[in-house]
């Protein structure tokens, strides 16, 4: 049976909607990546003072982390038009056509999961990204011909979770390539604050440091969490989120005290138990928790590396110490997970 996972599951067109109307249009109003800011912020205030669009920016990191909101940002600093597409919709040259034609001068065209654009669509926006053309090929066979198309200057930011997928010769035509990390608890914290005042939400700071804490360092999953928290302090408490609120409800919905969540939980039995602590291939984990190999890698395995539950090698997926700690599992009395881990 495939598990469902609070912290990582596909938004529903609610929770679109909610989390549209919880993005910052403003870099003042952006919370943490202080270095990266400042960055972007000289970007605006050169290409303000040359009176030119931005340079190409590429945004890559986990999902959840503010590409999206970013890349409006930019547009709102340069009081441009922000239009948004994603890699995969734009199967043919023509889709992209179709969009590309469309921009004025300083537009922001915003493509999501870039590193998803089938390679005909990524040979057309080359010289659309370099000298502001776009050719066209009409027709088929000895009668096709080519038309180049005048664009005007615009700005592409790009965003993608795998930035290794990314065919060289694009990312090299982005004058700025950006990596987004994640947040710490006080910067989450901040975000929730402000989520919870938008939503107007009844919360304390030690609310919203037991909601931070198990946000995994995403601000999409600060926000989630935070939703469910007072759905659960509206039906079983006086509608105030305090830190005994936040763990109460947090507990209902099955987030642990470091932020993970069933699905994340599965993948860690799995490896440590189904399959003897590892190692194991990607495909095989993700049949043996149900999900899309894509998912797990994308979605939980960034969380569960950097917080040192799973190791990664060419062989497969590990399952370390800390795993078996967490899960409760003593190696010792669980003979498949003896003499499995990287180095025994």
């Amino acid at each position: 049976m495939r598990e469902e996972g609070l912290l990582t599951g596909d938004p529903t067109p609610e929770d679109e909607a909610i989390e549209f109307g919880l993005r910052p249009h403003r870099m003042d109003e952006f919370v943490g990546q202080g270095a990266l800011k400042e960055r972007l912020a000289i970007l605006i205030e050169a290409a303000r003072g040359r009176g030119e669009a931005i340079d190409h920016v590429l945004f890559s990191g986990p999902p959840g982390l503010g590409k999206t909101s970013l890349a409006g940002i930019l547009a709102s600093e340069m009081e441009a038009h922000f239009r948004g597409t994603s890699g995969p919709a734009l199967d043919r040259p023509g889709d992209l056509a179709a969009v590309i034609t469309n921009l004025e001068a300083g537009d922001v065209l915003f493509i999501d999961e870039i590193h998803r654009l089938p390679r005909q669509v990524e040979e057309v926006l080359y010289p659309a990204m370099e000298d502001f053309q776009l050719d066209i090929v009409v027709g088929k066979g000895p009668a096709a011909r080519s038309i180049k198309i005048d664009l005007p200057p615009f700005t592409l930011v790009g965003a993608t979770t795998r930035v290794g997928r990314v065919a060289p010769p694009l990312r090299d035509r982005f004058g700025y390539v950006a990596r987004i990390d994640y947040y710490d608890r006080s910067d989450l914290s901040a975000i929730i604050h402000r989520s919870a005042a938008i939503l107007e939400v009844d919360i304390d700071p030690d609310g919203s440091e037991t909601i931070a804490s198990r946000s995994r360092g995403t601000p999409r999953v600060a926000n989630r969490l935070l939703r469910r928290v007072r759905d659960y302090a509206s039906v079983r408490a006086d509608g105030h989120i305090d830190g005994g609120v936040a763990g109460r409800a947090l507990e209902v919905f099955e987030v642990d005290e470091v932020g993970l969540d069933k699905v994340d939980r599965a993948i860690l039995h799995a490896v440590a138990v189904k399959f003897g602590g590892g190692p194991v291939g990607l495909s095989t984990l993700a049949i043996a928790v149900g999900e899309e190999p894509e998912t797990v890698e994308d979605a939980y395995e960034p969380f569960l590396l950097q917080e040192g539950f799973l190791q990664r090698t060419p062989r497969g997926r590990i399952a370390t110490e800390r795993a078996y700690e967490h899960l409760g599992i003593d190696r010792e009395t669980n003979p498949s997970a003896q003499g499995t881990l990287l180095g025994e």
